[in-house]
């Protein structure tokens, strides 16, 4: 048999011979130590099993008598009504506490600190002892007027705290304190990126919160929440000292007469064992439907709804005229760093800015300026002669309040340069979420308009895509979707291009190519030089928080008046 050879450096090395697969049967890795191991857990359950259903002792003919009986099944329903107004109750007012301590309200973050560090000290059955004894220290209840003797209701505290009503009430307090931690965890889990984009599009607060905060924040909250009220359900079982016939006092109190404790306590043990299967089925079901969009590829869950196809709006309403862009003075700093100096700059209506510079010259903090997402410490901005952030009366500029601001920001579109996309959201309905929310639109109006818009930016068979199932390109393409919708007559990139791979780069900047010529105001930070020329009509060099040249692309690629500029071209270029 003759083998073929390469001459390498002088030496034969022998060539590589095609081989033919074809026929050949795979065959998998084997696994003995695996293999054992299955063997002896299963060998293990079966003793266990047969250790339990042969032992005449566990008394399954007592078990049998007694599982569905009735006084079981009441203080079953007991247990499960306690579980439910605990578990609903409980996170109601944990949500409450968690948003009081994310608050900018020192005093809301300290009560609601102050009210989780008590709570969670307090032994559950020593708070169940206390408001069962309520009455002792008020013997009546008065709802009225502080400092005054007008009284609105009063009612005597032992009629009003029942044992049952004291249960819940302990429950209650007591699940609030666990669940403000966990729900808080959960809300500082979700990317500051999604309040900014929130913010820009001028969502609502109480909106911002629970339509896109919470709904992200529930990946990390469900599993700790559930492990809560599954703890929950078991901790009924302390409300015997209140001698309110739940499931374990029931059960207490039936092997007390007949003394057949253990049978009796397997009763309660199955039935525990069944809520928490119940739960734990519960649990997959949510977390599957507030999984959507963290995974490329989204199961169904029990929890999801059908969407009606949605019909493209034939025609989008006419964008607006650009409106006219002032910046006087800005002034910003962090700390000690002062990002912006004195930046002044005037940006006709219809105009395409294109701002560069090194990096950290204060490019993207100017931006975000322009929007008010960062509060100038001295300065104002104008749009169109309005002064952002504020409202003029008379000789006195009243700063606006946050949610009068978050209006104001709606004629501003902000592009991010992370795209900051909601990823829980459809392309569909990250377009379409401003629009009901701060336009006044409605959900079929908003999105039809939203169809038309993803295919005006070349995605129109991706609506229901999640962000997650996008390319960088598509997802800055639905970002761009998004900053439109509300037909902004100012749009803002922040390094639209930055994240993107080169092959992605020029599908969005010919979108941004097309909506230079739409008579839009145009403000954008960028490092692509190449589409500043081409694309701009006024080029801004910054660097070191201040404006070092401003002209148009032929003055400043050209003939720069600036060595700093010439030398910063001379690099890029």
């Amino acid at each position: 048999m003759s083998v073929s050879t390469d001459r390498l450096g002088g030496i034969a090395v022998p060539k590589p011979q095609p081989c033919d697969l074809a026929g050949l049967r795979l065959r998998p890795a084997r696994h003995p130590a695996r293999r054992i191991g299955t063997l002896l857990a299963a060998l293990l359950l079966l003793a266990v099993l047969h250790s339990i259903l042969a032992n005449p002792r566990w008394g399954w003919d007592v078990f049998a008598e007694w599982f569905l009986a009735e006084p079981v099944l009441v203080g079953l329903g007991r247990t499960l009504l306690l579980t439910a107004l605990g578990t609903v109750f409980g996170f109601m007012l944990g949500t409450a506490l968690a948003l009081a301590r994310v608050s900018g309200s020192p005093l809301l973050a300290g009560v609601a600190w102050g009210y989780a560090w008590i709570f969670r000290s307090i032994p559950l059955i020593v708070l169940l002892l206390i408001l069962n004894n309520l009455g002792y220290l008020y013997p009546t209840l008065v709802l009225g007027i502080p400092y005054t003797d007008i009284a609105l209701f009063s009612a005597s505290t032992t009629q009003l705290i029942t044992p049952f009503a004291a249960a819940v009430l302990g429950l209650t307090l007591n699940q609030a304190a666990f669940s403000s931690e966990i729900i808080r965890g959960g809300i500082l889990s979700v990317d500051q990126g999604q309040l900014e984009a929130a913010a820009a599009l001028g969502l609502p607060r109480h909106r911002q919160a629970f339509r896109i905060v919470l709904p992200q924040a529930m990946r990390s909250i469900l599993p700790n929440a559930f492990n809560e009220i599954i703890g929950l359900a078991k901790g009924t079982s302390q409300v015997y000292i209140l001698a309110l016939p739940e499931l374990f006092y029931t059960i207490q109190v039936i092997y007390r007469r007949n003394l057949e404790v253990v049978p009796l306590l397997m009763v309660a043990t199955v039935w525990y064992l069944i809520i928490l299967t119940a739960l734990s089925i519960i649990q997959r079901q949510v977390e599957r439907h507030y999984a959507r969009g963290a995974l490329r590829e989204v199961s169904s869950s029990l929890f999801a709804r059908r969407r009606a196809p949605v019909v493209a709006a034939t025609d989008l309403p006419p964008s607006p005229p650009g409106a006219s862009v002032e910046i006087r003075g800005v002034t910003k700093s962090f700390g000690a760093l002062r990002v912006l100096d004195e930046v002044s700059l005037q940006l006709p209506a219809g105009s395409v800015t294109a701002i560069i510079g090194p990096s950290g010259s204060g490019k993207s903090t100017l931006l975000r300026a322009i929007n008010r997402l960062e509060r100038p410490d001295s300065g104002f901005v104008l749009i169109d002669g309005e002064v952002m952030g504020y409202r003029r009366e008379g000789d006195v500029l009243q700063e606006l309040k946050e949610s009068e601001t978050l209006q104001r920001r709606a004629v501003l579109g902000m592009v991010f340069q992370n795209f900051n996309l909601f990823p829980h959201l459809t392309a569909l309905q990250n377009v379409a979420e401003a629009p009901v929310a701060t336009g006044g639109a409605s959900r079929a109006v908003a999105e039809a308009e939203a169809a038309a818009l993803l295919a005006r930016v070349g995605l129109a068979d991706k609506a229901e895509a999640y962000p997650r199932q996008l390319s960088g390109g598509q997802q800055q393409r639905v970002a761009i979707a998004r900053a439109m919708a509300l037909r902004p007559r100012v749009l803002l990139f922040d390094e639209p291009t930055s994240a993107l791979d080169p092959e992605l780069v020029k599908e969005v900047l010919d979108v941004i190519q097309a909506l230079a010529r739409s008579g839009t105001t145009l403000v954008i930070v960028t490092h692509e030089i190449g589409f500043a020329r081409e694309v701009a009509d006024r080029i801004v060099f910054m660097e070191a928080g201040r404006i070092v040249e401003a002209g148009t692309p032929e003055q400043i690629f050209n003939n720069p008046q600036q060595p700093r500029t010439a030398a910063f071209l001379a690099k890029v270029l």
